[in-house]
This record gives C-alpha cells, sequence and structure tokens, in this order.
C-alpha cells in the first residue's frame, strides 16, 4: 500500500509517500519513495521535491493555498518523468495520514477521518490556534482532490502522551477551569518519542514492557519524555509547545509573572507578549543572533561570542534539569535517546548536556560521540557507564504511515 504522509503547516506542505504493508511492517522493511517540502504556500512559493536517489528537483511558484500546493505536488507525483516507482497515477495513491497536532482528550490514538472526527479537531481549535487550522487545511485539500473513496487517516502529536497520570498533567489552578477548558499537560512531539521509543525496543531485542528510557527531541522545537514499561509517564511539553525545554525561538519554563510584568512596563497586550515568547526567546532570544545551533556553535568558536556562549549554556542546563528529574520520577533509566536535528547531529550539545550527570554513572565515549553525526544510529557512551546512551534518529513519517495502514485494515497497533 502506498501511503501519501501530509504535515500541513500555516504556510508550508511536507509530504512523504511510503511503502507499507503488515508483512513490511513487520520485518522493517517499509520504504520510502519520495518526499517533498512547499515553503510560503500563500506566496511565491518555493518548492523541493525527490524521488528517493535522485537528484531533487527546485522551484519557485506562486501557490495561493494548501489545496493548490497539494495539487502542484500531486502532479509531480503523477508525472511519468517523476518516475516514482509503483506510482503511475493518482489511483496509485492509496490512503492518506495526516500528522495532527492536537487531539486533547478526545483522541488518544489515530481514527480514520470522517465529518465528526473533523468537528472533533475543531473542537480543539482553541488549545492549537497556530496549528490545527493548518492540519485542517490539508484534510480539506486532500478531500477535495482525492475524493472520498481514498481513506484518510488524523495522527496526533498528543496520543502518546495520553498515559500520563492526573498527578502529572493537572495544573495546580483552580480546578473549575480544568472542568471547563480542559487546561492541562498534554504534550507534543509524541509521535517522535513513539518511535524512538520503538527503535530503543528492536535495537536491545525488547517487550514494550522493558523499555524505560528518557527520550530527547532537540530540534527548533525541542522536548524531554520520560518512557516507563513503554509508555509516556511525563513530557516537558504542556498546554502549548512553548513549555519545557528552551528551543529555538521559545523560551520554555518561564515564570508566569513575567507575562504581566512584560505587559505592563513594556505597554504591550498579551498577544504581543506570547508573539515575544514564541517567536523572539530562546536560543535567539538569548543570542541575539539565531536561533540555529549550528551556527551559535560556529559563533563561540570562531568568535567566542560571550552570549552565544551563554545561550548555549543554558540550553545544556536544561536537558540535564529535565535528565535529573526524569531519573527521580521513574525510579531510575536504562538509556538516554538523542533525537531531532540537534540531537542527532552535535556531538558538542550532546557531551554539554550529559556533563555534570557522572554521579548517574553516565559516561559518553568521546571517539562514538564525535562519530555520530548526520543522524546515524549509535550507542554513544562508554563501557563503563551504568546508563546507556543513544542517538536514534526519529521517523515520524514512519509511524504515521504505519499508523494509517493499522487503521485502514483495522490492525492493532502495537506502537
Amino acid at each position: 500500500m502506498n501511503i501519501l504522509v501530509l504535515n500541513c503547516g500555516s504556510s508550508s506542505l511536507k509530504f512523504q509517500i511510503i511503502e507499507t504493508d503488515m508483512d513490511m511492517i513487520n520485518s522493517d522493511s517499509d520504504k520510502m519513495l519520495a518526499k517533498g517540502l512547499i515553503e510560503r504556500v500563500g506566496s511565491q512559493s518555493l518548492i523541493s521535491f525527490q524521488v528517493v536517489g535522485k537528484p531533487s528537483f527546485k522551484s519557485a511558484e506562486p501557490l495561493r493555498d494548501h489545496k493548490i500546493a497539494l495539487m502542484y505536488a500531486i502532479k509531480w507525483i503523477t508525472n511519468p518523468e517523476t518516475e516514482i516507482p509503483g506510482i503511475k497515477d493518482i489511483s496509485d495513491i492509496h490512503a492518506i495520514g495526516h500528522r495532527c497536532v492536537h487531539g486533547a482528550e478526545r483522541f488518544k490514538k489515530a481514527v480514520k477521518i470522517d465529518n465528526d472526527v473533523i468537528d472533533g479537531i475543531e473542537d480543539c481549535i482553541p488549545l492549537a490556534p497556530l496549528h490545527n487550522p493548518a492540519n485542517l487545511k490539508g484534510i480539506y485539500a486532500a478531500r477535495d482532490i482525492f475524493g472520498p473513496s481514498v481513506p484518510q487517516v488524523a495522527i496526533f502529536d498528543t496520543a502518546f502522551h495520553s498515559t500520563i497520570p492526573e498527578t502529572t498533567y493537572m495544573y495546580a489552578i483552580p480546578y473549575q477551569f480544568y472542568r471547563r477548558f480542559k487546561i492541562r499537560k498534554y504534550g507534543f512531539h509524541g509521535t517522535s518519542h513513539r518511535y524512538i521509543a520503538y527503535r530503543y525496543r528492536i535495537l536491545n531485542n525488547l517487550e514494550r514492557e522493558q523499555v524505560n528510557i528518557i527520550s530527547l527531541h532537540l530540534g527548533n522545537g525541542c522536548s524531554a519524555c520520560a518512557i516507563k514499561n513503554g509508555f509516556s509517564l511525563d513530557t516537558s511539553m504542556g498546554l502549548t509547545p512553548l513549555d519545557g525545554l528552551m528551543m529555538g525561538t521559545r523560551c520554555g519554563d518561564i515564570d508566569p509573572s513575567v507575562i504581566e510584568f512584560l505587559a505592563h512596563n513594556e505597554g504591550i497586550t498579551i498577544d504581543e507578549v506570547f508573539s515575544v515568547l514564541n517567536k523572539r526567546s530562546g536560543l535567539l532570544g538569548i543570542s541575539g543572533l539565531t536561533n540555529d545551533m549550528r551556527d551559535l556553535l560556529e559563533e563561540e568558536k570562531e568568535h567566542k561570542d560571550r552570549r552565544a556562549t551563554l545561550a548555549i549554556d543554558m540550553f545544556c542546563n536544561r536537558i540535564r534539569k529535565y535528565i535529573g528529574a526524569y531519573m527521580a520520577a521513574m525510579n531510575g533509566v536504562e538509556s538516554i535517546c538523542f533525537t531531532g536535528g540537534i540531537g542527532e547531529n552535535s556531538p558538542d550539545i550532546r557531551r554539554r548536556a550529559i556533563k555534570g550527570l557522572e554521579w548517574f554513572g553516565i559516561e559518553l565515549d568521546d571517539e562514538l560521540n564525535n562519530l555520530a553525526v548526520r543522524s546515524k544510529e549509535m550507542l554513544i557512551s562508554s563501557e563503563n557507564s551504568r546508563i546507556k546512551v543513544y542517538v536514534i534518529p526519529t521517523n515520524e513519517e514512519l509511524l504515521l504511515a504505519r499508523d494509517t495502514l493499522r487503521v485502514v485494515i483495522d490492525a492493532k497497533r502495537i506502537w
């Protein structure tokens, strides 16, 4: 079965085509056939498509909305000159899986999309006003283009974290606000953390209930997840993705009084304060230079920039704090797993994040750590380390495709 995996942002459309079936899942032999990204949807869009093993196709076209962008992508996918294996026309796309950010308490697993599901995703918009409307644009566009005969499935970032206990997901505010508005911790990056737990299990030949790890998804967005007995016990993001670790442009954990203080003293609205916390904080806000960790490390190395170093050290300090907190919450862990653009490709950040945890018996092998770049899957801890440290490249799209297949054929999901 050829699955089209769609991830729609407010002005972007990202896709992969993945060939999979139950035999391929069981043998871990699913194939990514092609991928693509359209940025700046609504203006002069930047386009980058690629068939696996072939040079990429790049272009710039005025694509005014997500439907036009998806039509453009489908035209490329089905073009005989593109030569995607097994794809000749639109009928060779057998199902569509949509990444949906927020499912609140209603959606705790992947579901086949119908009108009730769409209504449910719309009901979650107040909890994810930047993300769910964009996800819906992708769903509406795919419905219009493919029609009702091609099944569509919604897979939710929040679903993996639905096992977090009440004592952890509740905020210490009047309980009526939870009853009325469902204000609580939901967590995000769930598909990524679930994939890391799955890969860790495969690498170590474990059953699900034997997986006790801390997963660190470090990219422009960052989150930590405590995975105990194979289930999410706690995660750093909260009601929204703003909470938790310091990120590229997001502040992470912050005293709520800062919001009132800034509103009063800067003379700006609450919305403007949140724009600062979401878009102008984190690595960018502290360094005053960039939200790209690669550039900050270069600035530190070449120019000894003090604020670049401060931003990096703050970033690593927050990671270390969450590792310590989750080890306590889990009564010990077997492994710490790094993933995401930074986690997979920055030996320096991994080393600095782990430094200071020697008391727990965590020790990196410097040579292995330095080799773990360009998204290599590797064990990077030393033989003497009591807790293993891994780099495991994430593959959210693969799980999205597998979940889509299982929903379509009504098969049980193991992970």
